[in-house]
């Protein structure tokens, strides 16, 4: 079973009054940044990201010089979105407003999660603040990616990324006349991501249907083995344990009773592209593009020794 939602990976807050009584400390004890909410920022101003999804989009679309720190979950293997050694060659924070401050960058971002009082906590010590929310579709994300590469005085990096993304997305892409696949992304304990999340746009740009959605689960709902059983998707995702459902519980992904879905397929998906957007859609695109192609090449040999294959890949 998972242990706790995406949010608590995203946000690591202090008490109300703990985080306000540490601001009226160090406004006297630790110099200010140079922006301030009331000024503009510099044209190239310095960062401080604060969640792995902001971190790999900064690490695209701002000069290194510019990012004082990124999130310690870039660090992590587990919970990283970004290119492993451009995460080695930046500096990270855990957080704290003590630690942020101490950077005086111009800017932080941060999630829509972060504490509202350790919000308030930089403004008033003077830190401009940006919170900024998970993308739900690849339309978040090329917003997103724009707004950020604004901010960092780079909106023509923002534009190139977001040409990348899309190349990506079209090269990726099934042929307009096949026939979606119906597929299942599997989690720890049966987790499942439903609709209105980005995985399952990236899922629908390259040729598949959301098992988990079309029977009206959302994200982090759960999909029961039963349910599975008596009506199986063409293609299980095994996304397994994340940073986000810890160690989560694999027991139900390796259940012996799956082995009597002959005709749905496995494939395993690294649970580190299922929720940020950026770079992030790119290494989806093309690994749910190999998903499919391996899914048609199964589906042609059981058709030639069985006679016409369905959807799901069984012989009629």
């Amino acid at each position: 079973m998972a242990k706790r939602p995406l949010s608590s990976i995203l946000t690591r807050g202090w008490g109300q009054g703990v985080v306000l009584a540490a601001a009226t400390l160090l406004t006297s004890c630790i110099p200010q940044s140079r922006a301030t909410p009331d000024q503009p920022l510099q044209p190239h101003p310095t960062i401080v990201s604060l969640n792995p999804c902001t971190d790999a989009i900064l690490a695209e679309v701002a000069d290194p010089a510019q990012i004082l720190a990124i999130s310690h979950y870039s660090k992590d293997p587990r919970s990283s979105s970004m290119d492993a050694a451009k995460a080695r060659d930046l500096p990270s924070t855990r957080g704290t407003v003590e630690e942020v401050l101490s950077l005086q960058p111009d800017l932080v971002l941060g999630s829509t999660f972060v504490d509202p009082a350790a919000a308030n906590a930089y403004q008033r010590l003077g830190l401009q603040f940006e919170p900024l929310g998970m993308a739900a579709t690849i339309a978040d994300s090329r917003a997103q990616i724009r707004q950020i590469a604004t901010l960092a005085g780079h909106a023509d990096r923002g534009e190139a990324l977001v040409a990348r993304i899309d190349a990506a997305l079209a090269s990726a892409a099934a042929p307009a006349a096949a026939v979606p696949i119906p597929t299942v992304v599997w989690q720890s304990g049966g987790m499942v991501p439903g609709d209105g999340t980005l995985i399952a746009d990236i899922m629908r740009h390259t040729g598949f249907t959301n098992f988990a959605a079309a029977r009206g689960l959302g994200q982090a709902d759960f999909l029961p083995l039963e349910k599975m059983l008596a009506d199986p998707p063409a293609i299980m995702l095994v996304a397994g344990q994340s940073a986000e459902t810890g160690k989560g519980d694999d027991r139900v992904l390796s259940h012996p009773a799956l082995k009597a879905l002959g005709a749905t397929q496995r494939a395993n998906l690294d649970p580190k592209l299922l929720y940020c957007g950026g770079p992030t859609i790119i290494a989806a695109a093309r690994q749910l593009a190999k998903v499919r192609t391996s899914y048609n090449a199964h589906a042609l040999v059981r058709g030639a020794g069985g006679g016409p294959v369905n959807q799901r890949g069984s012989a009629k």
